[in-house]
């Protein structure tokens, strides 16, 4: 064989070899952006501060993210039930939007270990009468599109066997007609429920109760054949928490008090 032949293929071999072993993660690094999908009506997790600028929990975890890989954040305002589209169209490269890792959605999406975690209040309109989370039994009740506590609701209601479900496309939109009256109650996560009713944007509601519903832990997610990204951002999470950064993002946004655990007794540790 002419050398020059063999020289050539091995040179194209190469090329091709490393083409086929780039990944989502080169592609970050290489662009210099990382394009974040972030709710931005979830406060504080996500929301826009007095300047009209993203702010909040999520978006802080996203610039964080960005630093670590030594490129520039994008927030990207995604609406809850926009999320997953959002990735599956190119639009963005990483979901840091308080999204519940479920089984269902790791059907379509890969998902970090947890990153967060919620527990659930109920939030009453104050003149639905309400005095525990067992009073929702027969209400009207609101609750974002797709979201971990839409499906709850739904299960309740199915399971009370009356009661009306009433899906909205933002978490805005749900508290905005709790506080009309167009409906009676809704779920959300504590930090959520107290960020709204204190903000004084919606009069005529209170915090009943808290939801009999398991933790609910959130994951960052992207495209889940990305294993190299997964993996990098498995171990960001990990560091977030180790080195106390973690912590001073809870105190900032959360207020006092300790972060919820991460871990789950013989599955993380």
């Amino acid at each position: 064989m002419n050398k020059f032949l063999l020289i050539g293929g091995l040179v194209a071999a190469t090329s091709l070899s490393t083409a086929a072993s780039a990944d989502m993660l080169d592609d970050i690094i290489s662009s210099g952006t990382l394009r974040c999908a972030i709710t931005l009506d979830f406060p504080p997790m996500g929301m826009r501060d007095e300047n009209n600028e993203p702010a909040g929990f999520d978006v802080d975890y996203c610039n964080d993210l960005a630093d670590a890989l030594g490129v520039t954040a994008e927030i990207v305002d995604t609406p809850f039930p926009e999320r997953i589209p959002a990735l599956m169209s190119g639009r963005v490269d990483v979901g840091v939007a308080s999204t519940s890792d479920t089984l269902e959605r790791a059907k379509t999406v890969g998902m970090s270990i947890p990153y967060y975690a919620f527990e659930n209040a109920v939030v009453g309109n104050e003149d639905a009468a309400m005095e525990s989370w067992e009073d929702m039994k027969g209400k009207t009740i609101g609750a974002t599109a797709g979201t971990y506590e839409a499906i709850w609701i739904e299960g309740q209601i199915e399971e009370w066997g009356e009661g009306e479900l009433r899906p909205y496309q933002t978490q805005a939109d749900v508290f905005l007609a709790l506080s009309q009256g167009q409906i009676d109650a809704t779920v959300s996560t504590v930090e959520v429920a107290e960020a709204n009713v204190n903000s004084g944007n919606f009069p005529g509601l209170v915090i009943v109760d808290k939801a009999p519903m398991v933790p609910d832990y959130v994951a960052l997610f992207t495209m889940r054949q990305e294993y190299g990204l997964l993996n990098y951002l498995d171990l960001f999470v990990n560091q977030q928490v180790r080195t106390g950064r973690y912590a001073e993002l809870y105190a900032k946004w959360i207020g006092e008090g300790e972060p919820a655990d991460l871990t789950i007794q013989n599955v993380y540790r």
